[in-house]
């Protein structure tokens, strides 16, 4: 991956929002996307290599261009979904300001962005990068082996995010997520509660499946973590937002990026990433793997004590993220929810929160 210093911003582009996988692959709209980076050059062909729908598209595919020459390309957004799921449509433009704010000053390992359209007004986006895979990426996920070493390197690429929290001086666009999840309404306590009652609240606790308690739990986080210094926050770092290239790692997926304590990603990442047995005996020396290279970076960061304090109350924002969670294959859902849960019961989160 190129050096954060010289990675290029992508092409903002003034185009129509493709709403459809049709329109997405159109020759002739590829042709103005990708006009920065072939120089102009015709679309001739498109050819789909793979389609992964979850809530947003992520379509892989190959362009021709006149003259022959060809290229391999990633494109998500939200394409061929009803009404309710396109209100996420702000989450689209979130990453697509990501790749282009804020990618080009981090030193980060992410797929390189060639172009972003984004409709503002109608809040709506879909971001165009190289396909990873074709550059020899593999992808994880909730059901693949990661180790404790593999976890250190996934949290140094979180702490070269932190690390550069000086930018959010005047990014109001990136805003607190998690005093956004305590107000929403769209998830009711009843349809949490018939959530957690489900599959994938077996093996947990009743207290911990219960959908008040999580609900005051999330609130009190917060109202706690507002209060904390603030960090530039990946806000949903589980394995399956993070690649394998070259012998190191990567992020991918920043519709959820938000302004937050650093806890939030820490405890989430560790306790999603790791099987439980293996989190239980590491998270302590990982947490410490984490402070000194933020540290490292020249950043104050808590006591050995309170950073341990502000990671077991944060537990709580994975966990909540997950039991809500409905579009996503059900074997991961369950693993995911079965090791947060499992971490908010060992660390005794609500209690810490005042629950």
């Amino acid at each position: 991956m190129p050096e954060a210093a010289i990675r290029k911003r992508p092409q903002q582009i003034s185009a129509h929002v493709p709403r459809t996988l049709t329109e997405a692959l159109d020759p002739a709209w590829l042709t103005t996307v990708l006009a920065g980076f072939s120089g102009g050059r015709v679309v001739s062909g498109v050819e789909t290599v793979e389609v992964i729908r979850t809530v947003a598209t992520k379509v892989r595919f190959t362009v021709t261009f006149e003259g022959g020459e060809s290229g391999a390309f990633c494109l998500k957004g939200l394409l061929d979904v009803d009404e309710t799921t396109a209100r996420g449509g702000p989450t689209c433009v979130l990453e697509a300001d990501f790749y282009g704010r804020i990618a080009p000053t981090v030193d980060l390992t992410v797929p390189d962005c060639v172009a972003t359209v984004i409709d503002r007004e109608g809040r709506q986006a879909v971001t165009v990068m190289l396909d990873l895979i074709g550059q020899g990426a593999t992808f994880c996920s909730a059901l693949d082996s990661f180790s404790a070493d593999d976890a250190v390197l996934s949290l140094g690429q979180l702490a070269q995010l932190h690390a550069r929290s000086d930018l959010l001086e005047g990014a109001d666009w990136i805003r607190p997520r998690v005093s956004q999840l305590a107000e929403m309404t769209y998830v009711t306590p009843e349809t949490l509660q018939e959530l957690l009652d489900g599959p994938r609240g077996d093996g947990l606790s009743r207290q911990v499946r219960s959908a008040p308690r999580l609900i005051a739990g999330i609130r009190a986080l917060a109202a706690r973590d507002g209060q904390c210094p603030q960090f530039l926050v990946h806000g949903d770092a589980h394995a399956g937002n993070v690649f394998r290239l070259g012998g190191g790692m990567g992020l991918i997926d920043w519709q959820l990026l938000q302004r937050g304590g650093w806890a939030l990603d820490v405890a989430y990442h560790v306790n999603a990433v790791l099987c439980v047995d293996v989190a239980e005996a590491e998270e302590r020396r990982l947490l410490g793997e984490y402070l000194s290279m933020m540290r490292g970076h020249g950043l104050a960061m808590p006591c050995d004590e309170e950073a341990w304090r502000q990671y077991r109350e944060a537990a709580i924002y994975g966990y909540y993220l997950w039991a809500i969670t409905r579009r996503v294959d059900p074997p991961i859902i369950a693993t995911f929810v079965d090791r947060l849960g499992k971490a908010v019961t060992r660390h005794e989160s609500h209690a810490l929160l005042g629950i």
